[in-house]
């Protein structure tokens, strides 16, 4: 039987697409399969200036600067975030639209010939999100974390766009949903009879 860690994660980047950009941060949470933490860490990675867009740097805080004095190479971001991975453990990337964060991570892994530590499966905040508004009877407006968070009184609409700060407002988030998600009286999730 598998035992689950679950890795809530955020990454930031110098854009969108991860055949032009590079990551310039990753956080990390990691929990036992009930969502209780045993580590947590951060990186500012060493990214090269023209794969970083000036729109994703505004929004994420990178800045040259301190980057050229406080970040570490991809290669060893990426072994110190598996060595907090537990051995004989299935551990799921959990997060925010994580699986943009996973395709940024499994090109960073690849390219640097380090093996992938995760499970191909996600746990993803917005399905969570999405769930809960549907079974409470709540309008869905939006499914972003700002929404959710916001939606949860965690939040004033605001989010940073830094790497842990999202990561913990995610894995927050994440358990005020967990918390509440029960049926409404008045609302359920009308489905048609079976034949």
């Amino acid at each position: 039987m598998a035992t689950f860690a679950f890795a809530f994660l955020d990454c930031e980047f110098g854009g969108l697409d991860p055949e032009l950009h590079d990551i310039t941060e990753i956080a990390v949470i990691m929990t036992d399969e009930r969502l209780v933490e045993f580590a947590q860490a951060e990186w500012k990675v060493s990214a090269r200036e023209e794969r970083i867009t000036k729109e994703a740097a505004k929004i994420s805080g990178y800045d040259p600067e301190i980057w050229r004095t406080e970040s570490v190479a991809l290669p060893q971001a990426l072994n110190e975030f598996s060595s907090l991975c537990p051995e004989n453990q299935t551990v799921v990337p959990a997060g925010q639209n994580v699986r943009m964060d996973v395709q940024f991570l499994e090109r960073a892994y690849k390219n640097t010939h380090i093996d992938f530590p995760f499970d191909y499966h996600t746990l993803d905040l917005a399905t969570l999100f999405y769930s809960y508004c549907l079974i409470a009877g709540k309008n869905v407006k939006a499914l972003s974390l700002r929404r959710s968070s916001t939606v949860a009184g965690l939040s004033d609409g605001s989010v940073p766009h830094r790497a842990m700060a999202d990561a913990r407002l995610t894995l927050e988030t994440f358990r005020y949903y967990i918390e509440n998600l029960q049926i409404s009286p008045e609302k359920s999730v009308s489905s048609k009879p079976s034949p």
